[in-house]
């Protein structure tokens, strides 16, 4: 029986120990050991413990330094207690004792009492810098930008890297010596309460120690009053622009100015009493200063009455130099500073057909909408259920040595595409490890016309001298989970015929099986027995895991913002995934804030991820960053120049969709530089918008090959279009290139505001509106299939602004691939829908000319005919009367305006572009 007891004992004593041990394995080694292995095997191992490096020297570093001041200052303490002990006639022996015992640790400066006080103390003061241990990195590693702000003239790399880290050590700094000196003058009002009842004073360097403390808190607190002046850059009280005005830099300014000298008054006068009770009148003298001036600030009485009566009633002309700021500032931080701005110029019939060079341009337009697309490519090209594309991508390519535009898609693996039946470890971990290949279609293709097919089917084939060498994707988009490759159960890698066709993995990707050690450490980590007990793995096998491209992205740079659309690029190698990053920050000064997220934000890095291999390389594309210039400092070789991209990739690179999306919706009311228009917003722009069924939704940015930046080259460009605040005529056309001679610069294509274009919401409801199409779209909706009308794209071609928009049909049933069945083109009030856009364009242009000659023909129906004389015919017997002299200063007589028609606006004498008139010819 006893030892039947002894075992349990053992035994439950060995399952609490197991268990402990397996709780401090799993929650503090083994993400820990896992990510190391991780990071190892992609060539970062370096890099990751250079991290944990950093963040726990700044946050030791800070905590030592906060550990001193309360250890020292203790200990000098110490020095001035425990000098009037109790008498012993006062009290009892064991009262005498204790109190001694007590006195002689804190005299001494007992390690037993000061060095956990004070580590404690330390350790919480200093733990939001354990969080934000990179702004301390930053004060250490960021350097000079070479731009100044324009308020104090310092510059912006004090306000990206030193400020953040003085306010927040400013802070902490204050909390440690206030806790300081409520704690010193506790002790030390105790001790003066024992020794004034032994006729005692306290030492003099206890008063002098006390004094000190205080000067430094005054110190502190003067140290914040000069940030507060900096900080008055972030101001966000104005309605219409971000940054201090008027009353903060004529009222507020001056006011902390007088808060820091009368604190610094008041912080001498107290030192200066509490050591030798002199200078009483002078200390209450600086501190009823210190606290008037406080009071006038935070009231908000005084700078309320100098808005009220001195900047509102000349609010332009008050506020006009401090707006100019904040759109300088506005411009710089997001990098719209060299924006160029060109007329557009419009003609009456523009050269839609005849002109080759619009001719050119014309061929690469993508009238097939991406994100229908991915339908036709997953019924057309995924092939098998445990296929599918993620999205596909605009992008473009020489094909047969012609540059164009095409669209282009990975094909996935979708291990939920397999059957119920199928989906097992095995099949989901060591068989269905990878996607294959790539689809390239042409972008521009007309209605009910054959699909192009640049790249295709399984194994990957093209009838264009398109290749690639390795087709498999084991990294990508999608979240397929890990898998273990090679493997003795053979990856599935394509059917050919009726046969499969397997493979064994030989990349570089994932973190060796090659002990059982790590077998068990990766049971444990996915929580999967099979990884230890599976005959199917080899010496060879490889666990590749974060396999969703933008997990391991984060995992490596969690201080990036990613772009929202990576993208693939086919090359003769391989697939591969670019993803866009950025840097940002919200500290740049006088910037308006973005939704509240950021004021500064560059498109610093490139990110290549091989889809084989599973390597991420991160190249520098933005080298005058000051934030990206100190990351490579701080990370030396992460972060590669760009020159080191290979070529076939570099020629890929693309603009950034989201930036270009923040940096219009800021540019579309900081566009207006002057700050008279600005204050009066007269000029204001927004996204142009389209009907989208019954709703108006803000028109997609969209990617075009055209000469809109080098007017005898096509290039590939991001566009937007823009409108009025508040209306819907078109305003305005941005384009920023993406191809390597003109990778980022951005263009604005202005039309003049005396004349109207048609926006996107009017051109869809003319086509709504329009007999032909409503009634086409009528009989196409009744014989079961639906019409949807993909992205309209908006053109500044051939001396016109050009309206395309596909037309699709779908099926009802089941089955739904969408058809592009017409395209619809406008120009102005003209709506022409037709199956080939050639044909559309030479109906249109026929209309424009049509158009113009009627115009011509009434100008000559209301011209005036020209006045003549009746001849004078003599009365007989009288000679001829001589001609009639004309006055010498009479005017000469002046041709009469030709009248128009109220039906035919005119600007400047010609009709207003894009607005109807009365001989129009029918639509459609």
């Amino acid at each position: 029986m006893q030892h039947w007891k002894r075992w349990l004992v053992v035994a439950g004593g060995l399952t609490v120990l197991l268990g402990a041990v397996h709780l401090v394995f799993t929650y503090l080694f083994l993400d820990f050991v896992v990510d190391h292995l991780w990071f190892q095997s992609l060539g970062y191992e370096g890099y990751f413990w250079l991290r944990l490096l950093y963040r726990y020297a700044v946050f030791g570093a800070v905590t030592l330094l906060f550990f001193m001041v309360f250890f020292l200052n203790f200990w000098l303490a110490s020095r001035f207690l425990g000098g009037a002990a109790p008498k012993p006639e006062d009290t009892d022996v064991r009262v005498r004792q204790r109190y001694v015992e007590l006195a002689k640790l804190f005299r001494s400066g007992s390690l037993k009492v000061y060095t956990p006080l004070s580590l404690i103390l330390a350790v919480i003061i200093a733990w939001p810098l354990f969080h934000q241990w990179e702004d301390a990195l930053f004060y250490v590693f960021g350097a000079k930008s070479g731009v100044v702000d324009p308020v104090y003239a310092k510059d912006i790399s004090y306000y990206l890297f030193s400020l953040p880290i003085n306010t927040l050590v400013q802070k902490r700094l204050l909390i440690a010596f206030l806790l300081l000196f409520a704690s010193l003058l506790v002790l030390y009002y105790l001790e003066s309460r024992i020794l004034r009842k032994q006729e005692q004073a306290l030492p003099r360097g206890a008063r002098v120690h006390l004094g000190l403390i205080v000067l430094l808190v005054a110190f502190i607190e003067i140290w914040d009053f000069v940030l507060q002046r900096h900080l008055l850059l972030y101001t966000s009280s104005h309605a219409l622009f971000y940054g201090p005005g008027f009353v903060e830099m004529r009222v507020i300014l001056p006011l902390i100015w007088a808060s820091l000298v009368t604190l610094a008054g008041t912080a001498f006068s107290l030192a200066a009493f509490l050591n030798t009770r002199k200078a009483l009148k002078t200390l209450i003298l600086f501190a009823l200063g210190f606290v008037a001036v406080l009071g006038v600030r935070y009231s908000k009485f005084l700078p309320r009455y100098v808005d009220e009566y001195l900047v509102k009633p000349n609010e332009i002309s008050r506020e006009s130099p401090y707006i100019a700021n904040n759109i300088q500032t506005t411009l710089s931080a997001y990098n719209l500073s060299k924006v160029e701005t060109r007329e557009y110029s419009l003609k009456a019939v523009p050269s839609l057909v005849s002109d080759p060079h619009t001719q050119e341009g014309l061929h690469n337009i993508p009238v097939w909408d991406r994100d229908l697309l991915v339908d036709v490519y997953k019924q057309l090209q995924g092939i098998r259920p445990y296929y599918d594309f993620t999205h596909v991508d605009a992008d473009r390519y020489t094909v047969n040595g012609v540059y164009q535009q095409v669209f282009v898609a990975a094909r996935e693996l979708n291990i939920m595409g397999l059957p119920t039946s199928a989906q097992n470890w095995i099949n989901e971990h060591l068989k269905y490890t990878h996607g294959y290949g790539a689809v390239m279609s042409s972008a521009s293709m007309d209605g009910q016309e054959p699909f192009t097919w640049f790249l295709q089917d399984l194994p990957p084939r093209s009838d264009y001298d398109l290749s690639i060498q390795q087709p498999g994707i084991y990294y990508g988009l999608k979240d397929n989970g890990y898998a273990i490759a090679p493997n003795d159960a053979e990856e599935f890698d394509y059917l050919m015929g009726n046969s499969e066709v397997n493979v064994n993995y030989q990349g570089r990707g994932g973190v060796a099986l090659s002990s059982f050690f790590r077998k068990v450490l990766f049971a444990f980590y996915f929580k999967e027995k099979n990884i230890i007990f599976s005959g199917k793995t080899n010496a060879n096998s490889r666990i590749l895991f974060r396999r969703n491209i933008l997990d391991g992205i984060r995992t490596i740079t969690p201080y990036l913002l990613l772009d929202k659309d990576p993208y693939c690029v086919t090359t003769a190698q391989g697939i591969y995934w670019i993803q866009d990053a950025f840097t940002t920050s919200t500290w740049y000064p006088n910037a308006q804030p973005y939704q509240g997220r950021l004021n500064y934000i560059r498109p610093a890095v490139k990110i290549v991820v091989d889809a084989y291999h599973g390597s991420i390389d991160y190249y520098v594309s933005s080298p005058d960053d000051p934030i990206i210039a100190a990351y490579q400092r701080m990370y030396p070789g992460v972060f590669k120049d760009l020159a080191q991209m290979p070529q076939e990739l570099r020629q890929h690179l693309r603009y950034p969709k989201d930036l270009f999306e923040i940096q219009m919706s800021i540019y579309a009311t900081y566009h207006q530089t002057d700050p008279e228009v600005y204050y009066k917003q007269e000029d204001a722009w927004e996204f142009a918008r389209v009907y989208a069924g019954n709703q108006v939704v803000p028109l997609k940015s969209y990617f075009l090959t055209l000469n809109l930046i080098d007017e005898v080259k096509h290039e590939f460009v991001l566009v937007r279009s823009m409108t009025p605040k508040n209306l819907d005529i078109l305003r305005a056309i941005m384009v920023v290139g993406n191809d390597s001679t003109n990778y980022g610069r951005m263009l604005v294509y202005s039309f003049p505001k005396s004349s109207v274009i048609y926006g996107p919401s009017q051109i869809s409801a003319l086509i709504n509106q329009d007999p032909f199409i409503s009634q086409q779209f009528s009989l196409w909706n009744q014989a079961g299939s639906e019409v949807e009308l993909g992205n309209m794209l908006i053109l500044p071609i051939g001396g016109t602004v050009l309206y395309i928009q596909p037309v699709y049909l779908k099926s009802t049933s089941r089955l739904k691939i969408p058809e592009l069945q017409r395209l619809i083109v406008s120009q102005g009030e003209m709506v022409v829908m037709d199956s080939s856009l050639q044909r559309a364009l030479k109906t249109l242009e026929d209309r424009l000319r049509a158009r113009v000659e009627q115009w011509e023909q009434r100008r000559g129906m209301f011209q005036a005919p020209p006045k003549s004389s009746p001849p004078i015919t003599p009365a007989p017997s009288q000679p001829p009367a001589p001609p009639a002299q004309m006055p010498s200063r009479a005017p000469a007589a002046q041709p009469q305006p030709i009248p128009q028609t109220p039906s035919e606006p005119t600007v400047g004498g010609q009709p207003a572009a894009g607005l109807p008139h009365a001989d129009s010819p029918p639509p459609g």
